[in-house]
């Protein structure tokens, strides 16, 4: 009898133990799933924007401020995950660098990243956080910012960033009328535009709306929306090295923020509703 009191009680003990336990790490419950996360700085989440980062993507290229639509995602992609905001550590990228095989000194690069199934050979890619169709901006100044249909287009000389998906919409539209020259990034293909290398470029209609209304562009125009382009890729996606242990992770994260409104939430608060004519 007294072995069965003794075993009994020893039961309790632990039975007590637990529930002390569990009680006392709920509030870090959080922070200790982030320390079981394989980062590249233990305890730390390590996120790569653009250099420059672009509105309304992130604010006044200040990813820290948490303002803007991905700068705003990665902070809940963070929370989500564990990580406080002070633990969120923040870095630079090109958006070609990032898209090539091999080591990345980045947890997550969010930069507006199509998921494409080519890319997915050399790196990760999430669950899309956002979808959108492509747009023609162009000069005021220049022929082509009346058009109204593709066919008015084909004579324009458009540029586009290497590696990017634009430069393989520019491509499907445009050619074999005009060869698309071939830039390595956004700023570079803005740049040409400005100094008369090109005609037109074609990006997604958020970054289209900004680049006019921001006058990165100069007197330039959004000139139309390019039709189906939207299904041209399976939206944007967070990327990460290739078998990242945090994919898993992140596509909970967004597949949740997805469900529970999060993402709406972010897009209504960040990003802009647009009216431009449509080439059919």
């Amino acid at each position: 009898m007294k072995k069965i009191t003794l075993a009994a009680a020893a039961l309790l003990a632990l039975l007590a133990s637990c529930s002390s336990n569990a009680a006392t790490t709920t509030p870090d419950a959080a922070s200790s799933e982030a320390g079981q996360l394989q980062t590249l700085t233990p305890g730390k989440l390590t996120v790569a924007t653009g250099l420059p980062a672009y509105e309304p993507w992130v604010m006044n290229d200040d990813p820290e401020s948490g303002e803007g639509y991905e700068a705003a995602l990665a902070y809940a992609i963070a929370e989500k995950l564990g990580f406080a905001k002070e633990d969120v550590v923040w870095t630079r990228t090109s958006f070609e660098e990032a898209i090539q095989p091999g080591p990345k000194n980045f947890d997550l690069n969010l930069q507006q990243y199509s998921i494409l199934d080519d890319r997915r050979q050399v790196v990760d890619l999430s669950v899309p956080y956002y979808k959108e169709p492509f747009a023609v901006v162009a000069p005021k100044s220049n022929k082509f910012a009346s058009a109204k249909t593709v066919k008015e287009l084909r004579d324009a000389k458009f540029g586009a960033a290497s590696g990017d998906i634009s430069y393989d919409v520019t491509q499907e539209t445009f050619e074999p009328a005009q060869e698309v020259a071939s830039f390595n990034d956004l700023a570079a293909v803005t740049q040409a535009m400005n100094s008369g290398q090109i005609d037109a470029l074609v990006v997604g209609i958020t970054t289209a709306d900004y680049m006019v209304s921001a006058g990165e562009v100069e007197d330039g125009v959004v000139v139309g929306i390019i039709a189906g382009s939207e299904d041209r890729t399976q939206g944007m996606g967070a990327l990460l090295e290739k078998d990242s242990p945090l994919t898993a992770a992140v596509d909970e994260a967004i597949t949740a923020f997805t469900n529970d409104g999060t993402l709406e939430s972010l897009q209504k608060k960040w990003l802009g509703q647009y009216d431009y004519p449509t080439f059919g």
